[in-house]
């Protein structure tokens, strides 16, 4: 997982030498309240993609760019991630990054309460950022768009994972036009990715987790929830597990769910 995550004694040690730039992805009051030293604050979890067609896709792509420039972010410095845990806000930035060629994003497993349980320490003294340049090699094989997912229904090399909780994959918690599911989807809520202390759960067992559900890194996996960020969180899960092919639908159940011209099914 160390290509993806980034531990507290990891992060102490980056912050010496001055050669990462750290990231708060929690709401602004939690930010106020106390940050990691040096952390710039970008809450994106307001900013949903609802249409993952060209058009759309590009410009919701310029406006999260010109936000990372903002925040000072560059190819040049590693970038380390957090929130509370290892959850949603935090790993769909880092997915972000990835999708943009970022060649060193990561996470900070367990977040800031793990953070604080390891005696690291806190701030309520906020940097300002200097804007700067991010250039971007874009990556489109870490994200799917409607079209793509409508081509992976019924191909066996292809597994299409919803990350939601049990009620908005059966249909009865409906959070669009209509409820209910991708057809031939595998659900594994994105918590299961968790242990009890907020981190990621071992290599080993997240790989038999997904096994078990039948998500083999032989196959292109997708992942999808209501907006993007659970499937991010589980994104990461299984590409720091070791799946070669792993994709973020970001427009996920808001535009899915809204397309009455799209398959559902209701499952049991």
């Amino acid at each position: 997982m160390a290509e993806l995550l980034i531990d507290p004694a990891e992060l102490t040690r980056r912050l010496q030498t001055r050669d990462v730039a750290v990231v708060d992805a929690r709401p602004a009051s939690a930010f106020a309240a106390g940050q990691i030293p040096g952390a710039v604050h970008l809450d994106l979890f307001g900013m949903s993609l609802v249409d993952t067609r060209p058009a759309p896709l590009r410009a919701f792509e310029w406006m999260v760019h010109h936000l990372f420039e903002l925040r000072g972010l560059t190819r040049d410095k590693s970038v380390a991630v957090y929130e509370e845990d290892s959850g949603m806000r935090a790993a769909r930035i880092v997915w972000l990054l990835q999708l943009f060629g970022h060649p060193d994003a990561r996470l900070l497993d367990g977040g800031i309460r793990r953070w604080r349980n390891e005696g690291g320490p806190l701030t309520r003294d906020a940097v300002e950022s200097a804007p700067a340049e991010l250039v971007v090699e874009r990556h489109p094989e870490r994200l799917a768009t409607v079209e793509d997912v409508v081509a992976a229904i019924d191909r066996p090399d292809v597994r299409i994972v919803d990350v939601r909780a049990r009620a908005e994959y059966t249909g009865e918690l409906v959070r669009a036009a209509r409820g209910g599911a991708i057809p031939g989807a595998v659900h594994i809520e994105w918590t299961r990715n968790l242990a009890a202390d907020g981190r990621y759960r071992p290599i080993g067992e997240l790989r038999a987790m997904y096994a078990q559900a039948g998500i083999t890194p032989e196959r292109e996996v997708i992942t999808y929830c209501q907006g993007g960020y659970r499937a991010a969180q589980s994104y990461i899960a299984l590409t720091a597990a070791g799946y070669p092919r792993v994709r973020n639908y970001a427009g996920s159940w808001n535009e899915w769910g809204n397309r009455l011209d799209l398959p559902i099914v209701t499952p049991s």
